[in-house]
């Protein structure tokens, strides 16, 4: 199985610690945000991974390079200089990705939630990983019954930026910028996407505030 590491986003909200490093290199506690994660898929028996690139993309590339330190083959998605949001741009990465379902995470979290694991279900488009609700983001995303993820109902889960896809979810699609979430609500519709709670350790390193905290340890690791 192939997976992919979102990395393209500029980081606005981390400013401005992203305005020379690309949020994926930021440190947390001793070694860029990335690592930990190309260390999980690794361990999850990952090979191939794909990571996309915009801002600042070419130190992402210089640092982790063809990823023989970690036993996998990178290869990088380049968005050019404007990012396609998280639709556009795993459609463009989806030649290098292949035609088989494929790992997803977001390079802006932190969790200890073990990849080897997930695994989509029979008929699904999309499977999530979903956690409990911060307290920057209250309201959550998603309701998680009988094994299926809506949008209608409490309690709520928030997406904790892993899941595995099915290329499929992206037929039709078209080059170019665009969001994820029309795509899930879709599936949403056609009862095929799946999703499961993650209890462990998870955080969204979105603030400076909250790269602070994790390195400090105030928050769970």
């Amino acid at each position: 199985m192939k997976a992919m590491i979102l990395a393209a986003g500029r980081g606005e909200r981390l400013r401005p610690l992203t305005d020379t490093v690309p949020k994926p290199l930021l440190e947390v506690r001793g070694k860029p945000l990335i690592t930990w994660h190309l260390e999980a898929l690794a361990r999850a028996g990952v090979h191939n991974v794909v990571i996309n690139l915009s801002w600042l993309g070419e130190q992402i590339r210089a640092t982790l390079g063809d990823g023989s330190r970690w036993g996998m083959t990178i290869a990088y998605s380049d968005e050019g200089p404007v990012a396609l949001e998280t639709g556009g741009g795993i459609h463009h990465a989806l030649p290098l990705l292949g035609s088989a379902p494929f790992l997803l995470v977001n390079g802006d979290v932190y969790t200890d939630y073990d990849l080897a694991r997930l695994w989509l279900r029979s008929g699904e488009l999309a499977h999530l990983v979903l956690v409990g609700n911060p307290s920057h983001h209250p309201q959550g995303d998603f309701l998680l019954q009988d094994g299926l993820v809506s949008e209608i109902g409490e309690p709520r889960h928030t997406y904790a930026g892993i899941g595995i896809y099915d290329p499929e979810l992206f037929a039709g699609c078209r080059p170019g910028r665009f969001p994820l979430l029309p795509l899930l609500r879709k599936a949403m519709a056609e009862r095929r996407l799946g999703g499961e709670i993650h209890a462990g350790a998870w955080t969204d390193v979105g603030t400076a505030a909250r790269l602070a905290d994790l390195n400090r340890g105030t928050v769970p690791a």
